[in-house]
């Protein structure tokens, strides 16, 4: 204590003496380091400079990408010893942050710059796939070293895809030999699931479209992966993302023709991918014609017009008649609503067909088609269970309104019926059919059709 005087007055020469103490940064600041925790202040105000260093070391892209490029030119082309290189290196480098530099690395050799150039001042490795042999089985050993790695650090899915997409947009910027590199890898790795086919994607883009680069890497691709799997499992990949009916936008617009695709496909040697796509093409034209004859139905619109209409779609998208006619059948039985009582429904179909029936005799001109409408006849009423009592009533109005004839009545009862219902159907079918045998035998003169018509009405 200073008494009463207080302290002593500070002479106007000393020097003002701090704390060198740092106040501590506020709560709210944002870490040095985004994934690191904040480093508590110490006494003496310093950081630890061997940890500045370290973290350096771990997040600088450059000592990065020399740590992997180094690792890779010790292991040389032994895929194996890479595998395992980089297994390790998940331990000590940190691959989440630069999953874009290592896919870089290994599958051009060193960093990308944009549009697809390594970059000069950069390290390169000759252990990558741009480098490797242009061959099949070569890229499906590279594609075992990133299902191992991708299979060991799952978090490096999402960065794979990624840049594979960025690959594909900068195909332009590859020799022709890496696109074909890219190409076949892709497709083994899209057949064992490494890859979703949503990066085909990146293909669609337009100046690749225009070049022709696009087509000529699919061809790559798709032998590729047909390969690996087959057409099937190709197609079912395709559909899951919704890429089945795309296929054609491989080419410009002014060649987005199913022929054009056809051709190019198949003088590449890949006749399976062409047809798939051309029954694409019809499954599409298909459901388009089922969806406009049931909207002219509903409005009422004349038969001779639907007629008219379902021609010319058969004539532009080479549908057959026994296709069509299984649509046209089940567009006008989708055009009512049932009645759920089985001793009132067969009355209400049999009124109902009968005002349709020219319309679905302008589509039995062959006997395949009659054969074809007479088997959705039978599926339709083993399905819907009101029905099952009204298929010879069915059949028989079709037999007077010339929608169908005896030939393929007789054919479908011998042998060309289905499983479905066969006995109930068969057995309602036998009288009928006993008769038509008869008459066959018979002359056909106005008096047996007169007594068909009183036996059958």
């Amino acid at each position: 204590m200073y008494g009463a005087a207080g302290p002593p007055a500070r002479s106007a020469s000393a020097p003002v003496v701090r704390s060198l103490r740092r106040p501590p940064p506020p709560a709210t600041g944002v870490s040095f380091m985004n994934n690191q925790k904040q480093q508590k202040p110490t006494l003496s105000g310093q950081r630890f400079k061997t940890r500045k260093r370290d973290e350096k070391e771990r997040f600088d892209p450059t000592q990065f990408q020399d740590c992997i490029i180094q690792g890779l030119t010790e292991t040389g082309t032994d895929l194996e010893a890479v595998a395992k290189f980089l297994d390790a290196s998940g331990a000590k480098l940190d691959y989440r942050r630069y999953a874009e530099t290592l896919f870089d690395i290994l599958v051009a050799g060193g960093m990308l710059a944009p549009g697809g150039t390594l970059a000069d001042d950069m390290m390169r490795t000759d252990v990558c796939v741009f480098a490797a042999q242009e061959d099949l089985e070569t890229m499906q050993a590279f594609a075992q070293v990133f299902n191992k790695l991708i299979r060991r650090y799952k978090y490096l899915e999402k960065g794979f895809e990624d840049e594979v997409k960025k690959l594909l947009l900068f195909l332009k910027g590859f020799s022709e030999s890496e696109r074909n590199k890219l190409a076949m890898l892709t497709g083994v790795l899209l057949a064992n699931g490494t890859l979703n086919a949503s990066i085909l994607n990146s293909l669609y883009n337009e100046n690749l479209v225009k070049e022709g680069v696009s087509a000529a890497f699919a061809v790559k691709l798709f032998k590729s992966w047909i390969n690996e799997k087959d057409i099937n499992a190709v197609a079912a990949s395709l559909r899951k993302v919704s890429m089945d009916n795309r296929l054609m936008e491989l080419f410009p617009a002014n060649k987005q023709s199913v022929e054009h695709f056809t051709k190019y496909f198949t003088e590449a040697g890949l006749k399976e991918l062409s047809e798939y796509v051309r029954n694409q093409q019809t499954i599409g034209a298909r459901k388009e014609l089922q969806k406009e004859l049931q909207e002219q139905m509903s409005r009422g619109d004349p038969f001779k017009d639907i007629i008219l209409y379902v021609k010319e779609e058969m004539k532009k998208n080479n549908i057959p008649e026994p296709v069509v006619i299984g649509i046209v059948w089940s567009s006008v039985m989708s055009t009512v609503e049932w009645n759920k009582k089985e001793e009132l429904v067969a009355e209400q179909a049999i009124k109902h067909l009968k005002q349709y029936s020219p319309l679905l005799a302008a589509f039995t001109t062959q006997g395949q088609s009659e054969l074809t409408l007479l088997l959705k006849i039978q599926e339709y009423c083993y399905d819907n269970i009101h029905f099952m009592k009204a298929f010879q009533k069915i059949v028989v109005l079709f037999y007077k309104a010339e929608v169908l004839s005896e030939e393929p009545i007789l054919k479908w009862y011998k042998d060309a019926h289905v499983a479905k219902g066969k006995s109930v159907f068969l057995e309602q079918m036998k009288k009928f059919v006993e008769w038509l045998k008869n008459a066959e035998e018979e002359s056909e003169s106005e008096a047996e059709e007169a007594h068909f018509h009183s036996s059958w009405e």
